[in-house]
């Protein structure tokens, strides 16, 4: 983190401090402000109202993860209708609406730049939240006290505080929220999931995550205009303020931290999911250790290392590990993002493509492989469904904020275990590193106004 960075979260976390008056408990990091203010949300209240046959919704963010969303809707002729189109980028929203008009509902739907309009209509019921990171959070609590139920996209979390405001906003409105982490919905998933219930490799005892695929080098670009139509300030939102970049924006962003979390936390964070899914973890970790560094792609215009390497450990002594290569075209044992799930009988590999194989004993006997039947079926259809259906019963989802929270936290205690000491230990309980302020300071960060957390959530 920059100075200009550590300047401004010392000057939040004395700014919290002079708010609440608790000194003897915020002075311990700047996260401590967000606990607190997550405990303070209150308790579920859920509506006991029928639910409307007809789901109104509202998209905000129409790049090309809502087009993969929007068009299963439509193809599906799932009871919705699209009410908002909410994007910066007016090309965006056009694209969108042709999309949604070419047979599916012959009214368009209305355009926004402000996601504000769209959680002001009392008649939108849901909203599809599919932004850059540094935008989930904000809209995904302003959405909730809006009423609105929220399907958000992976990770929920820019920094790890805001997954706990996330959790306590959605008990405290009784609000139905699902992460975009569509293999907990896959058919490959369930099926495996059932091998492993039924012990067919043992207790598992490691879990290993990878994303294994060829990156390009992109070489640094000079500052330039924003696109013409483009409301770039509330683009950056509540990150920095910076000159408009071609790299800082549609797709590239990733590359940076004020948008983004880096491969890690942009393909890495499904693979990570459905590493804690097979490891059946419900907690969060005491220890991380992480590096990263360049290995392939000198001159990458980006924050974030090309390769990194990260080792999660569990209370009860089980593993979680991740590696991500950026020279792998081959993929790993066939896949180019994938698990081990390590038992004491056996093993499974498993990709959300949609196959997995399994081997047991001390010769590492063959036993149940999915490849074919189910190859490619990733469970964004299924996903999509689930959450549609929690809204109409008020049900819990597959990919609730809790679950949500303890995959995304590994993305975020990863990073910071490699931008400090490279080794650090965690209080599950506090949520919070110990004896490291820096470690702690990294837990959440500065908001730019008035673009920030809503204040009366």
């Amino acid at each position: 983190m920059n100075t200009e960075s550590n300047t401004a979260v010392s000057k939040t976390i004395e700014s919290k401090k002079a708010e609440t008056g608790r000194r003897e408990f915020l002075i311990r990091s700047a996260h401590s402000a967000t606990v607190l203010a997550a405990a303070s949300l209150g308790s579920v209240h859920v509506s006991g109202a029928e639910q409307p046959s007809t789901l109104r919704l509202g998209i905000i963010g129409c790049g090309s993860i809502m087009t993969h969303h929007v068009r299963g809707l439509v193809s599906r002729g799932e009871n919705v209708q699209f009410s908002w189109l909410c994007d910066v980028d007016p090309a965006q929203m056009e694209r969108m609406s042709a999309l949604i008009t070419s047979g599916f509902q012959t009214q368009a739907p209305r355009r926004t730049s402000r996601y504000e309009d769209v959680l002001e209509d009392d008649g939108v019921h849901a909203c599809i939240i599919a932004t850059p990171h540094h935008w989930h959070a904000p809209m995904a609590l302003a959405a909730m006290h809006a009423g609105k139920d929220i399907y958000l996209e992976k990770p929920i979390s820019h920094v790890y505080a805001e997954g706990p405001l996330i959790i306590a906003a959605a008990k405290k409105y009784g609000r139905v929220v699902q992460q975009g982490s569509q293999m907990r919905s896959s058919p490959v998933t369930a099926k495996a999931r059932k091998l492993l219930d039924d012990g067919i490799i043992g207790e598992v005892k490691i879990a290993r995550a990878w994303t294994a695929e060829t990156r390009t080098v992109e070489k640094p670009l000079p500052d330039s205009e924003p696109p013409a139509g483009v409301d770039y300030d509330r683009w950056l939102g509540p990150a920095p303020k910076r000159p408009f970049n071609p790299h800082r924006f549609h797709q590239t962003w990733r590359m940076f931290r004020d948008y983004g979390n880096g491969e890690i936390g942009d393909d890495g964070i499904h693979d990570l999911d459905m590493a804690a899914w097979g490891l059946g973890v419900d907690a969060l970790p005491k220890q991380i250790t992480a590096r990263g560094g360049r290995m392939m792609l000198d001159g990458h215009a980006s924050d974030y290392p090309d390769n990194m390497n990260v080792t999660w450990e569990y209370g009860d002594g089980r593993l979680l590990i991740y590696e991500n290569y950026p020279f792998t075209a081959y993929g790993l044992h066939g896949f180019d993002n994938g698990n081990v799930f390590y038992g004491t009988k056996g093993y499974m590999i498993f990709s959300r493509r949609g196959a997995f194989s399994v081997f047991t004993g001390p010769k590492n006997t063959p036993g149940p492989t999915e490849g074919k039947e189910l190859r490619g079926q990733t469970g964004y259809p299924e996903h999509m469904t689930n959450f549609l259906q929690a809204i109409r019963t008020r049900s819990e989802t597959r990919a609730s904020p809790e679950v949500a929270h303890r995959s995304c936290a590994l993305v975020h205690l990863g990073e910071i275990a490699m931008l400090t000491r490279g080794r650090l230990d965690f209080d599950p309980q506090a949520e919070l590193f110990r004896d490291c302020k820096e470690a702690n300071d990294l837990l959440t960060k500065a908001y730019r106004e008035p673009y920030g957390l809503p204040k009366d959530v």
